[in-house]
């Protein structure tokens, strides 16, 4: 006995060509955002590891060696006062310069610090040109250098001589603080000298004093500033790890669950008319051709329905 039975396809949209081809762009879309969130943190860490090895640091180590060049220039400055030696006053000029050229370094690096720089380079401009004025001051004759050497290490002995005498009535914090003033008194006591020996230069050192504590204050400042932005850098940068960590986290958990929803709804929109037509197949096989269609769709599926329901139909009448 034949048994009639009827077979719904469903066959959502125009083109199974079509519908494989939107599912594989649909993989393949979900993958943007990751990539652009990738691409995103990558060029602010590129952006600020930059700021700290072009800029920040390099800045920094400048600027520290600029101090280091001006304390060697105010050193050769007192050996030059004490002495008159002239490869002192080449020294002096020589630190100055390396100065100046470290400055013009820094201005190079496109830091934001122009007004420290044009206010450091000023100061050291000054004195330069104090320093010049005392130079040609120190032409006058005077004493012999040996003579001068005795009389700052005369007066240097002296002072600690005075402090040894107090010592019995000072405690031991109080003896070491005045230790450690005593160990830079040495340059003092050659400005002293020199003053003495001069009177006219008092003025003098007194403004190279305060035009080269100027340049080390604005070299130290620059320094600071500078080290400040490579440890705001570095714990902005640690602070953009832990943020991308969480967002590529976040949006890899929502790729996943995505992918896993297209993985199993599209095949089913293709696979599952299928083997409703193979369920037809089977059916008409064991010999009943009394099938019925319900189709809903366009499309290959749905043409390959019309084409089977053909041959059912001319087997039908040929039995």
């Amino acid at each position: 006995m034949r048994v009639p039975k009827s077979f719904k396809i469903l066959a959502p949209g125009n083109s199974l060509r079509r519908r494989t081809a939107y599912s594989l762009a649909l993989v393949r879309l979900i993958l943007v955002p990751v990539i652009l969130l990738a691409v995103y943190y990558l060029f602010r860490m590129g952006w600020i590891v930059d700021r700290i090895v072009n800029v920040d640091a390099p800045a920094s180590a400048l600027a520290q060696q600029a101090s280091i060049e001006m304390l060697e220039a105010r050193r050769a400055e007192r050996n030059y006062l004490l002495l008159h030696d002239a490869v002192y006053l080449a020294a002096n000029h020589e630190a100055v310069a390396k100065v100046q050229q470290t400055l013009d370094d820094i201005r190079n690096l496109d830091t934001n610090d122009q007004d420290a720089l044009q206010k450091a380079k000023e100061a050291l401009a000054l004195y330069d040109r104090q320093f010049a004025e005392a130079a040609t001051d120190l032409e006058r004759p005077g004493q012999a250098p040996k003579d001068r050497v005795q009389a700052v290490v005369k007066a240097y002995e002296s002072d600690l001589n005075n402090l040894m005498r107090r010592s019995m009535r000072l405690k031991r914090e109080q003896l070491m603080e005045e230790l450690r003033q005593r160990i830079g008194s040495f340059d003092a006591q050659i400005t002293s000298t020199v003053e003495g020996e001069n009177p006219a230069l008092q003025g003098i050192t007194e403004q190279l004093q305060k035009s080269s504590e100027e340049i080390l204050r604005d070299t130290a400042g620059l320094e600071a500033v500078n080290w400040a932005r490579v440890q705001t850098d570095h714990a902005n940068a640690r602070k953009l790890l832990r943020e991308a960590e969480w967002a590529l986290s976040i949006v890899s958990v929502l790729t996943l669950l995505i992918s896993i929803w297209v993985s199993y709804t599209l095949p089913r929109q293709v696979i599952r008319p299928l083997l409703s037509l193979k369920e037809a197949v089977d059916h008409a096989a064991m010999g009943n051709y009394e099938i019925d269609f319900d189709v809903h769709g366009k499309g290959e599926i749905v043409d390959l329905v019309e084409s089977l329901r053909r041959m059912l139909a001319s087997i039908q009448h040929k039995v």
